[in-house]
C-alpha cells in the first residue's frame, strides 16, 4: 500500500493528472436551467486543490496538470455572436468570460494553488476546449492569476498536444487518436477581411453543437452513458422515438456534412467510404491504440489520456502503465460490472522519489496510482441533478 511505502525514499515531486471537467456556462443561464452544464463538483475541487496545497504537500513540489477539457467552449452557445460555422475570437472570449463568471470558486482555488510554495500549473488543450488555443483566450486565463505567479502557469497548445513532466511519463489528452477531433492549432486559425480571427473546428466539434446538444435537453444523459452500443440498443428498446430520431440525425448529419466534403476532395467512392468509417470510430480502445508506442519505446514508463471519461489503470509485465484519467462529470453506465451511476472523481497521482537504491529497474523513482476523490470535508447534502 502506498502508505507503507512512503518512509523508505523521501518523495520530492508530486504530479497530478486531471481531465474532463467540462467547466460550463453555469447551472442557471439567463434564469433558467442550462441543460448543458456537466460540472457540478465545484466544492469538491476547490477542497481538492486546497488538499493539495497543504499538510504534507505544503512544502513539497506539486504539479498539476490539466489534461484537457478544463473548459467546455461546445456547451456554450449563448453569447449573441454565435457564429454556427467558424468561431470567431470575441464570441470565443465571450463564452470563456461566462464559464470564469460561473465556476469563481474553482478558478479562485486554482489561482490560490499558484501562489503556493513550488506550486504549478500546466494546462494541455482538449477538443472541447480548443478555442484556448486563441492568444487572447490563453492571455484571459492567465489573468485570473496574480502576476507574480503567471510564470508557474504553462499552456500547452503545439501540434504535438503532449507534455512529459518527468522522464518516463507522457501525458495526452487522447482525441488525437480519432479523425472526428482533430486539429492542427497552426492551422486551425484563419482571419477574416476586418482583422477577426476564427477558430476553425474539427467536425466532431460541429457534432457535439448541432447534434449532441440540441437532443440533451431532452435527454441529459445522451453523452455521458457507456459503453455505446448498450446505450443505442437498450435505447431502441425503452426509448424507440427518441433514439430513432438521434440515429436519424446523426446518420443525416454526417452524410451531408463529411461525405459531401469527402467527394470535393475528388476521392472515390471507396476511398470516400473507407474514410468515412475510419472517421466514425470514436471512443476506440486507447490501450490497444497506444500498445505499440508503451512496447517499442523504453523511454516510456507510462501513458496517460484522458477524453473518454472511462478511468483506467492498467500495469503491463513489464511494468510499464496506462492510464486513463476519466472524468468529474457524472457517468452512467449500462455494463453489469460497473453499475449504473457513476460519480468518480479520479485523477492520476505520480509521486517522484528522490533517490532509489542502485541496481532497482529504470524509472524506479516513479509511483504511480489512479486515485478516487472522496474529499477531505464531508458534506452533509449534495445537490440533487433530477433527470
Amino acid at each position: 500500500m502506498r502508505f507503507l511505502r512512503r518512509g523508505k525514499h523521501p518523495i520530492k515531486k508530486t504530479i497530478l493528472v486531471i481531465s474532463d471537467i467540462h467547466l460550463g456556462a453555469g447551472a442557471i443561464v439567463k434564469g433558467q436551467r442550462n441543460y448543458l452544464e456537466d460540472f457540478h463538483y465545484d466544492a469538491e475541487m476547490v477542497d481538492f486543490l486546497e488538499y493539495y496545497s497543504s499538510g504534507e504537500y505544503k512544502d513539497r513540489e506539486v504539479e498539476l496538470v490539466i489534461n484537457g477539457d478544463f473548459f467546455d467552449h461546445l456547451a456554450v452557445p449563448f453569447v449573441p455572436y454565435f457564429d454556427d460555422e467558424y468561431w470567431s475570437e470575441p464570441a470565443a472570449l465571450a463564452k470563456l468570460e461566462m464559464i470564469l463568471k460561473a465556476h469563481r470558486e474553482v478558478i479562485a482555488a486554482l489561482s490560490e494553488f499558484a501562489s503556493g510554495r513550488k506550486k504549478s500549473i500546466v494546462y494541455i488543450i482538449g477538443n472541447h476546449d480548443a478555442e484556448m488555443i486563441l492568444e487572447s483566450l490563453q492571455k484571459r486565463f492567465l489573468e485570473c492569476f496574480e502576476e507574480k505567479d503567471r510564470e508557474k502557469v504553462k499552456i500547452i497548445a503545439d501540434n504535438q498536444h503532449e507534455y512529459k513532466p518527468v522522464d518516463g511519463v507522457v501525458i495526452k489528452h487522447g482525441h488525437e487518436y480519432e479523425i472526428a477531433h482533430q486539429y492542427d492549432p497552426k492551422q486551425s486559425i484563419f482571419q477574416d477581411d476586418k482583422g477577426i480571427n476564427h477558430f476553425i473546428p474539427p467536425w466532431g466539434s460541429y457534432y457535439v453543437i448541432r447534434v449532441i446538444n440540441k437532443f440533451k435537453e431532452e435527454r441529459g444523459h445522451i453523452n455521458a452513458v457507456r459503453p455505446i452500443k448498450k446505450f443505442i440498443i437498450n435505447g431502441l428498446i425503452y426509448d424507440t422515438l427518441f433514439t430513432l430520431r438521434f440515429l436519424f440525425q446523426t446518420c443525416y448529419y454526417f452524410i451531408m456534412v463529411r461525405f459531401n466534403f469527402l467527394f470535393r476532395q475528388n476521392k472515390s467512392i471507396r476511398n470516400a467510404i473507407s474514410y468515412a468509417v475510419r472517421e466514425l470510430h470514436l471512443f476506440q480502445d486507447y490501450e490497444e491504440l497506444t500498445q505499440e508506442m508503451l512496447n517499442n519505446d523504453d523511454d516510456i514508463k507510462a501513458l496517460i489520456v484522458g477524453h473518454t471519461h472511462e478511468p483506467i489503470f492498467r500495469s503491463n509485465a513489464d511494468g510499464k502503465v496506462f492510464i486513463n484519467t476519466g472524468t468529474w462529470t457524472n457517468m452512467y453506465h449500462l455494463d453489469f460490472a460497473r453499475g449504473r451511476e457513476s460519480r468518480q472523481l479520479t485523477y492520476a497521482q505520480i509521486d517522484v522519489k528522490e533517490k532509489v537504491k542502485p541496481g532497482l529497474p529504470k524509472f524506479a523513482n516513479l509511483e504511480l496510482a489512479l486515485n478516487n476523490w472522496e474529499g477531505a470535508n464531508k458534506f452533509p447534502y449534495e445537490e440533487y441533478q433530477g433527470s
